[in-house]
């Protein structure tokens, strides 16, 4: 295989999870151009050219069975890309779903070796590490129904947000690099900084306005979705085969000039969010 050839999808099959605007919208053309058969779920309708489109809800198990069946056939690599900002289903859509779609494809023999999966985190995830304990808990539910129960009962706690579901995203990356490179399948997410998709033009106040001051100083706007895009089709291609276990920051740079203090005015904010033991 050539070096481009590497980097292109000619002959793969490719899942996009939440493919019908945003990020999820821009790696599901990306891929097409370079050569792949792409299959977009989502509960919004797709506007754009693709193999196929199907309906899913990712809040309902059953939903995702029969999208799963409607599908069919082998997938070559999965971009896990739905999201929301809030609301009571936030856990179930943001991970409990994407999750139970994986877990469905691998019992299905639908994720050949050589298959990869990439989740779209957050920065608002990291820091994961300081409440390994409790997400570990969490993952370790073995099912939907479980990992929502585990949700619900612990609702007191402020689980049911944005940030927690993040960080199950990224604990679940980590912790499945060893388990799932066994099979042949790679999994890893990217961490946005701020960026314009129709979810975050919703939340604007607060989105949008992260990292302005860090975006000001160095003459950078805000990030587009075919950026994150670029950086998701690079870590499903076999030019990136190895590479795995890693969520990775698309933020030029914000987090780490931040966390090093190089970006003083980023650094009170980047502690916060590294250095909390917990989200309550």
């Amino acid at each position: 295989m050539s070096v481009i050839e590497q980097f292109r999808y000619d002959g793969k099959r490719v899942l996009v999870v939440g493919g019908a605007t945003g990020m999820g919208a821009a790696a599901a053309q990306t891929a097409a151009e370079l050569g792949a058969e792409v299959v977009v779920m989502d509960y919004a309708p797709v506007s754009y050219d693709v193999a196929q489109a199907v309906k899913v809800d990712l809040g309902d198990p059953a939903s995702i069975d029969a999208a799963i069946q409607a599908a069919g056939g082998e997938f070559n690599a999965i971009f896990s890309a739905a999201g929301v900002a809030d609301g009571p289903g936030l856990m179930r859509i943001n991970f409990i779903g994407h999750r139970h779609v994986i877990e469905r494809l691998l019992a299905n023999d639908a994720l050949p070796r050589g298959s990869a999966i990439c989740f779209i985190s957050s920065v608002a995830g990291i820091g994961w590490e300081n409440d390994l304990a409790r997400v570990q808990d969490f993952l370790a539910s073995p099912d939907f129904e479980a990992a929502d129960a585990w949700v619900a009962a612990h609702e007191a706690e402020g689980i049911n947000n944005y940030a927690f579901s993040k960080f199950a995203i990224n604990a679940y990356v980590a912790g499945q690099a060893y388990p799932l490179m066994k099979k042949g399948v790679r999994v890893n997410a990217i961490c946005p900084g701020p960026t314009d998709t129709p979810l975050a033009r919703a939340n604007a106040d607060l989105w949008l306005t992260f990292a302005q001051d860090y975006r000001d100083a160095t003459g950078c706007a805000v990030h587009t979705p075919q950026q994150m895009a670029n950086a998701m089709v690079f870590l499903n291609s076999d030019a990136a085969c190895g590479i795995s276990g890693v969520t990775l920051l698309v933020d030029y740079g914000h987090v780490m000039s931040s966390l090093t203090g190089s970006f003083a005015p980023g650094k009170p904010i980047i502690d916060l969010l590294m250095g909390r033991l917990s989200l309550t």
